[in-house]
């Protein structure tokens, strides 16, 4: 028992190691625009700039009574729990765009709000928006 608590806190630690590039507070995409140099501060201390044509090719795929809402950067969730290479993102914005530039809207998936992908398309997701999206590490605790 005492064993599996330590493996259990070294594993938390690992992952909170992984996640030191995320950031602080995430900031929504209308802030975002109206800055000069968009960025954000990460947990590490470090700036996290967004490029500006991110911002705009996000802004041209969703509603703008989304802007205040969707907040940046798109977290691309990885866990053991989603299976081998999945990964999951969720909010109703965040999968809006993801769809659009992955090509995979439909009716029935419009009011989703989480959106599991595969290698290839979180690849392609990263290509589009490089400095919009970042990876999160999660791991459950049993």
């Amino acid at each position: 028992m005492i064993g599996s608590k330590f493996d259990e806190r070294v594993l938390a630690k690992a992952v909170q190691a992984l996640n030191k590039h995320l950031p602080v507070k995430r900031k929504t995409l209308l802030t975002l625009l109206s800055e000069d140099k968009p960025a954000v501060q990460g947990r590490d201390n470090s700036v996290l700039r967004i490029k500006k044509e991110e911002l705009h090719k996000i802004a041209n795929l969703i509603p703008q009574e989304d802007y205040g809402k969707l907040r940046l950067p798109i977290y691309i969730e990885l866990t053991s729990d989603y299976g081998r290479g999945i990964a999951r993102v969720h909010g109703k914005s965040e999968c809006e765009i993801v769809r659009k530039l992955l090509g995979k809207e439909s009716e029935e998936s419009k009011e989703v709000d989480e959106i599991f992908m595969h290698r290839g398309d979180m690849r392609k997701l990263r290509r589009e928006l490089q400095t919009a999206t970042q990876y999160a590490f999660f791991y459950k605790l049993s």
